[in-house]
């Protein structure tokens, strides 16, 4: 288990949403105030990583034919136990997030890493990858919440700052409308994942002409 290693993946070289394009949905649906993308994101990243502990748990009694279902069931559980949470705590985010949460049963993100990963590999390792693969979801959610409610509003911190109203940043009739609508979704997610891949892209550039002039 490497957990530098990890990390980068979840966050920069393997980023679900970015490099993987997985969880698309959610990510363009929920990004429009910090509270929502914040809980989003903090929502998968616990039950992938609980689902990732049980899972590599598991993994040595898991028939391998009905694996995929064994997962859907270990998912939907925790799932079930965050939604309950959320609508006992805290029923603005549920109701802001309404199906998206229950629909974490069959996200990508959580299944694939099932699959990739927890059935392969230790519990710990397992536990390392959820977390750091729920960080690079939530990174990539935060951005674009931020993008969004700042261009779409004019404001920052929706949901939670200032009482909820969030910070006023300049005047609302001077923002970008359509930025807060699913198209706002729509072009702010190309726009982060233009910019990973040429980061990407530029690093690997990089790191080919060290090799040859050394």
């Amino acid at each position: 288990m490497d957990f530098k290693k990890q990390l980068k993946e979840g966050l920069i070289t393997q980023n679900p949403v970015t490099v993987q394009l997985l969880g698309m949905c959610s990510t363009m649906a929920i990004t429009t105030s910090l509270f929502n993308g914040l809980g989003m994101g903090l929502s998968v990243l616990v039950i992938l990583t609980m689902s990732n502990i049980f899972i590599s748990a598991l993994r040595k009694v898991i028939p391998s034919k009905i694996r995929i279902a064994c997962f859907i069931v270990v998912i939907a559980t925790f799932v079930t136990v965050v939604d309950l949470f959320l609508q006992a705590y805290l029923e603005e985010l549920a109701a802001n997030l309404g199906v998206f949460i229950p629909l974490i049963v069959v996200n990508c993100i959580i299944l694939a890493r099932a699959e990739s990963f927890c059935y392969k590999n230790s519990v710990p390792a397992a536990a390392v990858d959820g977390i750091c693969q729920g960080l690079g979801y939530t990174l990539v959610l935060v951005i674009m919440c931020l993008i969004r409610e700042f261009i779409g509003k004019g404001s920052f911190g929706g949901g939670i700052l200032n009482g909820g109203k969030g910070i006023q940043i300049f005047p609302a009739e001077f923002a970008v409308g359509g930025m807060a609508l699913p198209v706002g979704g729509f072009l702010t997610l190309a726009c982060v994942i233009a910019a990973m891949q040429y980061f990407l892209n530029r690093s690997k550039k990089g790191t080919k002409k060290e090799e040859v002039a050394g």
